[in-house]
């Protein structure tokens, strides 16, 4: 019976991660969170609860994060780490939601003391060793009218709430309650329907018109220098198109110079775009430095802004411990230097005139709430740049333009959103697409720039009201656990 729980621990975590894109069965994922904290209720011990936890974990990141092996087939002297990474990314995110289930388990017995840890853990992997917050137990929902609920308590409160009711309907199953359970699933209905109401009604127009530019370029081909024109000349000739709208976007690294060698070429942009500002990614350097950076050119094919990635991608635009590394070879994915990228100041505005302002987001950077959060004041939108080309055409493209629909709803702020290979978005305050380019096709659209909505709750106090919520109940818990003491855990805890 012990290796049968280690099996349903595995094959559930398989079947939560069917709640992410691209399959997004929520109702199918919802269960198998309910049977994961009452399948841990059979574990006698902390330490066999910890490997239901790790196995739980290894099986969902191993299946909702498979996308990670196609950055490794782009270079044919790294496709040997393919697997290895996806088996230690999967086994290492697994290992915190193991010491959630150890340490829930060893604090008190039953699901709920496991689903505060495993909140808390959550929470914790949005920032420890600069953050991974990807596919976050709450992003089940992201299809559904709860995910209306991050604009007042953010992804982490999703979470929890999430969790703890998840820890009911376990609790009350385990204990043959059908009125606990019945009261679990009727609050859980109730906050589906609310978020309904969160929606907002139909959005009139700003009366600004966005183009959006596609080109394409597979990932192995992007930097081929035959195929370089041929990219660039598709971005211009889209450009160019009649009639003209009122801003135009290009993907992350979209043009093939440096910026301090890249005059002709924003020329050339500037001529095709005849008087609209153009947005678009580029590489540059200084002082032996190279950033990944968004510039904004103006009519006369000069700079008006520029602003530098600050949130880069560990073992992809950087190498920690980079002569370390080096010495075998492995160097950052996406690098231009051995070192890797250099991360820029901070989260910055740029001004897009009559548009208003936009907080730029470059790849990476839309999955951090808290970066978004950080914006020196709040802008007229989100515009985010990405080359989701390094992420192949199918699960992981998908699951980053779901966090950037959940970052619009969270500040209530419109989102351009333009990828290399796609899918290319304009997204609304409530988090609705209003028109897209699919994946792998070149091409552009012109769309209406949403408006922006009232901010409500969470980007006003960001992550601080899920952390003190976390607070409240773990001293809940133990107020509970002294007024009832227990026996404390078997040997092997």
């Amino acid at each position: 019976m012990h290796g049968l729980r280690r099996i349903g621990a595995l094959c559930l975590g398989g079947v939560f991660a069917l709640g992410q894109a691209p399959f997004d069965l929520w109702w199918v994922a919802a269960p198998a969170l309910v049977g994961i904290l009452w399948l841990t209720g059979a574990d006698k011990s902390s330490r066999s609860a910890g490997w239901s936890g790790w196995l739980f974990g290894a099986g969902y990141f191993a299946l909702s994060m498979h996308w990670i092996v196609e950055p490794f087939a782009v270079d044919p002297n790294v496709t040997w780490m393919a697997p290895f990474a996806l088996i230690g990314l999967a086994a290492g995110l697994a290992l915190l939601w193991a010491i959630a289930f150890w340490a829930g388990r060893r604090l008190y017995p039953g699901p709920f003391a496991i689903a505060l840890c495993w909140a808390a853990t959550e929470l914790a992997r949005a920032y420890m060793l600069t953050g991974f917050p990807w596919g976050l137990v709450g992003y089940v929902w992201a299809q559904t009218p709860v995910a209306q609920w991050h604009a007042i308590i953010g992804p982490h409160g999703v979470t929890l709430i999430t969790l703890m009711l998840a820890a009911c309907a376990a609790w009350a199953i385990s204990k043959r309650s059908f009125p606990v359970f019945f009261v679990t699933v009727l609050v859980g209905f109730v906050g589906f329907i609310a978020g309904m109401f969160l929606y907002p009604g139909s959005l009139d127009p700003t009366g600004f018109n966005v183009r959006l530019i596609q080109p394409n370029a597979p990932q192995h081909q992007k930097w081929d220098r035959d195929l370089i024109p041929i990219f660039f000349n598709r971005q211009v000739d889209f450009t160019a198109q009649n009639p003209k709208p009122d801003l135009i976007v290009w993907p992350e690294t979209a043009v093939p110079n440096l910026l301090d060698t890249a005059g002709p070429a924003l020329e050339v942009i500037a001529d095709a775009a005849a008087g609209t500002p153009v947005v678009l990614g580029i590489q540059r350097e200084e002082d032996g430095r190279y950033f990944n950076s968004l510039i904004t050119l103006n009519a006369a094919g000069q700079v008006a802004d520029l602003y530098d990635k600050h949130h880069l991608v560990p073992f992809g635009e950087y190498m920690p411990v980079a002569s370390f590394f080096a010495r075998f070879n492995i160097l950052g994915l996406a690098t231009r230097a051995e070192a890797g990228y250099s991360a820029g100041p901070g989260p910055a505005l740029i001004d897009l005139g009559p548009l208003g302002t936009a907080l730029p987001l470059i790849c990476y950077e839309a999955v951090f709430p808290q970066d978004v959060n950080g914006a020196p004041e709040r802008p007229s939108m989100l515009l985010q740049i990405t080359n989701d080309a390094w992420f192949g055409i199918n699960a992981g493209p998908q699951q980053h333009l779901t966090q950037a629909r959940l970052r619009a709803i969270e500040q209530r702020l419109p989102m351009i959103r333009v990828a290399n290979t796609g899918i290319s978005a304009m997204i609304d305050p409530a988090g609705r697409i209003v028109d897209a380019l699919p994946l792998g096709r070149a091409g552009f659209i012109d769309v209406p720039l949403p408006p922006a909505l009232r901010p409500l709750l969470y980007s006003r106090t960001g992550d601080w009201l899920a952390f003190a919520a976390l607070i409240v109940s773990f001293a809940a818990l133990f107020m509970f656990k002294s007024s009832r003491p227990i026996d404390p855990p078997s040997a092997g805890a």
